[in-house]
């Protein structure tokens, strides 16, 4: 695109993050020194996905402006959802807290199981999503605590499934180390669940919304916040109210696309 002098706009979907740079390090600095960095400098601007990801680009001194374009939804994803109760009939559940997202070290398996253990609650707490390494560790985490009767894992949950394990959820839980834009917090705000997510999630208008608590990378952390949303039925009420608020007042389609139209056209991409 440059030779051709084309205008291009780079989206670096969390990769900047230092939690991302941090991984291979050597490599990734070998990168920016024999080019990366020059394409970046050259783009018309830089597209973060929220507004964590763009403070976090900024101190790299790129010579592009960063703009913040958010990722979404289609309201209509959400206009017909499940009928409430119908996952847990289905897997023969009573209350359950979920995760739901790649079973992967990044994500934060680890603490959760280490929080949930510091939970007393009569809920279980549901996993469910592909295995990308972490499940065992997981797993053996959930035997030593001695806390397997209170976890049961589900595997990948897709379409309607999925929206009525978030629908049946009191409460959804990502304890993260990094997102670049979480679509799982997005469709779980989006169904009215509160959530319980770690600054790593970068989605602090979770909190500042009142739709659910962000905490630190922090087992006892997350357990706390767990503890603290379990115990409070009005809370959660009111949490669920302000999260679907959130999510089709800032995080739909339409509006992110006339965002995305806005730069666009600015910039001369």
């Amino acid at each position: 695109a440059r030779g051709a002098g084309v205008p291009y706009v780079i989206r670096p979907a969390g990769m900047l993050d230092p939690w991302c740079l941090a991984q291979k390090a050597w490599k990734k600095r070998l990168a920016l020194a024999l080019g990366y960095r020059s394409m970046l400098d050259h783009a018309s601007f830089i597209h973060a996905l929220n507004e964590d990801e763009k403070r976090l680009i900024e101190p790299l001194g790129f010579r592009c402006p960063v703009r913040v374009i958010s990722n979404g939804i289609f309201a209509s994803e959400v206009a017909d959802l499940p009928m409430a109760g119908t996952f847990r009939a289905a897997h023969d559940l009573g209350p359950f807290v979920l995760f739901l997202s790649r079973l992967h070290f990044k994500k934060g398996l680890d603490l959760l199981a280490e929080a949930w253990a510091q939970v007393e609650t009569d809920h279980v707490l549901v996993v469910a999503g592909p295995d990308e390494g972490a499940q065992a560790d997981f797993e053996a985490r959930v035997d030593r605590l001695g806390i397997r009767d209170r976890v049961r894992m589900v595997g990948p949950l897709y379409g309607r499934d999925k929206f009525a394990a978030l629908v049946d959820a009191t409460c959804f839980c990502l304890p993260s180390r990094q997102e670049g834009f979480s679509l799982a917090i997005t469709e779980a705000l989006a169904t009215g669940t509160p959530c319980v997510i770690t600054e790593g999630c970068h989605f602090p208008e979770v909190q500042e919304a009142g739709a659910g608590v962000v905490c630190p990378l922090d087992a006892g952390a997350v357990g706390a916040a767990l503890s603290e949303v379990l115990a409070d039925a009005t809370w959660r009420a009111s949490m669920g109210e302000a999260a679907r608020d959130l999510v089709l007042s800032r995080y739909t389609w339409p509006t992110i696309a006339a965002r995305l139209d806005e730069c666009y056209r600015a910039s001369g991409a």
